[in-house]
């Protein structure tokens, strides 16, 4: 009998010291930490918001530690109905979305970064609110339009280069069935003129700069 009251008094002291553990771990550093994302821009274009984000999760995790070592109250695991840890874990969420908000925005700008964007074009998409592709839109018709300046005084039938190629892919995908070599032919030249006369254009088979971005649009 009295083994086994020894038994069941170990079994009851290794229990309550390893809930003791548990919870102590818990709240120890990397436990309770938020810790910043790995995936994040560390040269983002304004250097105040990554402060923020910084700051943001510090602001989170002392909150976390507060809440338990003053009022036991674990903010991140709780399904009590009990007011004030409903009201600690709401103003939990809100500080956990302030970290999300900066983290997204910084795991973007990497990503933007890693597909060859810079920092100025990062910058311009977050100022002009457009998309990824919108910018890519206009990168890729600027380009063609220099391409169009540089060119449009030697286009001439029998003409080979790298405008005219660009300019079968514009007509192509306008509808127009003619073939894309670089080769200026009376094909692409008829191809033009309709896509003039389609367009309320003035139909001379000329590719000036109005009709070249009725094209791009």
């Amino acid at each position: 009998m009295k083994q086994i009251i020894i038994f069941l008094l170990v079994i009851v002291v290794l229990a309550i010291g390893y809930n003791t553990y548990k919870e102590h771990k818990r709240f120890t550093p990397p436990e309770y930490e938020y810790v910043t994302n790995k995936n994040i821009d560390l040269n983002y274009h304004d250097r105040s918001f990554l402060l923020h984000y910084y700051k943001a999760i510090e602001d989170l995790n002392g909150y976390v530690i507060t809440q338990w070592s003053a009022n036991g109250i674990d903010v991140r695991n709780s399904d009590s109905d009990d007011e004030e840890e409903l009201a600690a874990i709401s103003k939990y969420t809100d500080k956990l979305g302030a970290v999300k908000f900066y983290e997204d925005q910084l795991v973007k700008s990497k990503t933007l970064k890693n597909s060859g964007l810079t920092n100025a074009n990062i910058r311009l998409l977050e100022t002009e609110g457009i998309s990824q592709a919108e910018f890519e839109k206009e990168k890729t018709q600027s380009k063609l339009i220099t391409l169009f300046n540089n060119n449009i005084s030697e286009l001439r039938i029998g003409q080979k280069s790298v405008f005219v190629y660009e300019l079968q892919k514009l007509l192509v995908k306008k509808g127009f069935d003619i073939p894309v070599d670089g080769l200026y032919k009376t094909i692409t030249r008829d191809a033009v003129l309709s896509f003039e006369e389609k367009n309320g254009l003035f139909p001379d088979g000329k590719v000036d700069l109005l009709t070249f971005e009725a094209l791009l649009k």
